[in-house]
């Protein structure tokens, strides 16, 4: 298992300060907001060559919604994915985080032909169909992210995303789970990931208050042992607060992790 860390929770007045900060803390990864990564491509590539610390993944960051109603909203979802997912691939990130939509339903419901619920997921699959052979094509990979229902009405489980996973059967869509959102609303951390298995392919790391692991009562020993059962290698990627001076909290929790990996 490997530790990675976003970019804005990191001191450093430039990218390569907030790499370097990240090699002293002793992680293995950092992970790169998409919003504007087009005109930073250059700069995440010169700042990571040669270091430790690799980009693990690119969090969201695309414009548009792959669930709206509006084809222009969807068709510019698609566009900006498909670029980050080259981007992904040029920068050797294991894969971009696609959330389908935030927020509530923007389809209509057309009970008792398809109800909202229907009309999303088939929506969806049809979209990640494309998505997905573009992936494979490029070499990276969509790391589906349940969040919990007050922040989206879709996809608020493991086994939500576990099931389109499937349905799309491509090795470019995996599953990533987020403590914070799991602690919400799963029945537990460890059996949620388990259901995953071997389409888990990345993790957000974030205890039950959203602070860094240790702030709060999300028993961190039974999610990693369930990990560590699992064969599991990949990148869990601190998105949290950090309740105090990340100079001295953030190389503290990686100790923390470590000892109980």
């Amino acid at each position: 298992m490997k530790l990675s860390c976003q970019e804005g929770m990191v001191p450093g007045k430039s990218l390569e300060e907030k790499v370097a900060n990240l090699e002293r803390y002793g992680f293995d990864g950092i992970e790169i907001f998409g919003s504007d990564l087009v005109e930073r491509k250059k700069e995440v590539i010169a700042a990571t060559k040669g270091r430790k610390v690799r980009p693990s993944s690119i969090c969201t960051g695309y414009r548009g919604c792959l669930l709206s109603p509006d084809r222009q909203e969807r068709d510019l979802a698609l566009r900006d994915i498909k670029e980050l997912l080259g981007i992904c691939a040029e920068i050797g990130a294991e894969g971009l985080i696609v959330v389908p939509i935030f927020g509530e339903a923007r389809l209509p419901d057309l009970a008792p032909y398809k109800t909202v619920f229907d009309l999303e997921q088939d929506l969806l699959i049809d979209l990640l169909g494309d998505l997905s052979r573009y992936a494979e094509k490029v070499g990276s990979v969509i790391l589906l992210e349940p969040l919990n229902r007050y922040e989206t009405h879709f996809m608020n489980r493991i086994e939500d995303a576990v099931r389109i996973a499937k349905r799309i059967n491509s090795p470019a869509v995996k599953v990533m789970a987020d403590f914070f959102h799991m602690n919400i609303e799963e029945k537990t951390i460890p059996e949620a990931m388990i259901y995953a298995g071997t389409l888990l392919a990345h993790v957000h790391l974030a205890d039950s208050t959203r602070f860094l692991p240790g702030w709060g009562h999300t028993d961190f020993r039974a999610a990693l042992d369930a990990l560590k059962r699992m064969g599991y290698q990949k990148y869990m990627a601190f998105e949290c607060g950090v309740p105090g001076d990340p100079e001295v909290l953030l190389p503290r929790t990686v100790r923390y992790l470590r000892e109980l990996m």
